[in-house]
């Protein structure tokens, strides 16, 4: 097992209170860095909200969390810079009209472009074409080997298109992706979504993997695997899907204005 350079995460009282009452409240977590915990409950509990809130993309009005050591919300912009979203619906989806190969290039770009606008140095802004090029092929390289993802494997390798891809290879694309920015955590949304319960195993023997690397995992599912760090969100009501959709997506449009932006770009590729 690597060194852990993942984020701990801790949460104290920690809620969220909207328009329509409370999305999740009272949430108490204690996880380690490069620890794995995983936010189970039925959709339209919370889940999918207390995990962007955990990254600092949705502004908690109740309790505390310091990820890495910093407060949210006060320091919700850092949060979303040391964190990586993988699929998340509404947020950080991938494209089915783009291939596998351009999702991976964009992102490649848009961090590059994330580090520069947060004062990279000179040096990093006139490389030379060939050892940019180098980096790219790293960066990428090491995301899809820590997602297990193998484009030789796929029908027509890194041109295959998103929608051609099965349940776990876009969950291995979108976790890749995630991973070029070797981010200090990584969250991932609905995990068990569609899978059967081989192939719950399988996403299950990755996440444990990127944390086995020192990456700390926050991960949604309906129902997690034993011996797992669990936390259930609690005191709020049920809602239908449809409301708990709409409110993340109004919150985090609030909470990506100005800085956000940017930040947004490069952690979510179109958030």
């Amino acid at each position: 097992m690597a060194e852990p350079h993942g984020a701990a995460v801790v949460a104290e009282g920690f809620g969220l209170k909207g328009p329509r009452g409370w999305v999740f409240r009272d949430v108490g977590v204690d996880l380690p860095p490069g620890g794995i915990l995983a936010i189970e409950g039925p959709s339209g509990s919370g889940r999918t909200c207390l995990l962007l809130a955990l990254t600092g993309r949705m502004r908690p009005t109740a309790g505390f969390a310091e990820i890495g050591g910093l407060r949210v919300p006060r320091a919700m912009a850092a949060v979303r810079r040391m964190s990586a979203l993988g699929p998340v619906a509404g947020v950080s989806e991938l494209d089915p009209a783009l291939t596998v190969a351009e999702h991976l290039c964009e992102r490649v770009l848009l961090r590059r472009r994330h580090h520069t606008s947060l004062g990279g140095t000179l040096r990093a802004l006139v490389r030379p074409r060939a050892e940019r090029a180098a980096e790219k092929r790293r960066r990428t390289d090491d995301a899809l080997a820590a997602a297990g993802l193998d484009l030789a494997g796929l029908p027509k390798g890194g041109r295959t298109s998103v929608r051609d891809l099965e349940r776990l290879e876009a969950l291995r694309l979108s976790v890749a992706l995630a991973l070029v920015g070797r981010p200090r955590l990584l969250a991932v949304d609905d995990l068990d979504l569609g899978l059967s319960d081989a192939e719950r195993t399988v996403a299950w023997d990755l996440l444990r993997s990127v944390a086995a690397d020192g990456t700390t995992v926050v991960a949604v599912c309906g129902r997690a695997p034993g011996g797992t760090d669990t936390v259930r969100p609690a005191g709020a009501p049920r809602r239908t899907e449809r409301s708990e959709r709409t409110e993340r997506t109004e919150a985090t449009a609030e909470n990506t204005t100005g800085e956000g932006t940017a930040d947004a770009l490069a952690e979510t590729g179109r958030a």
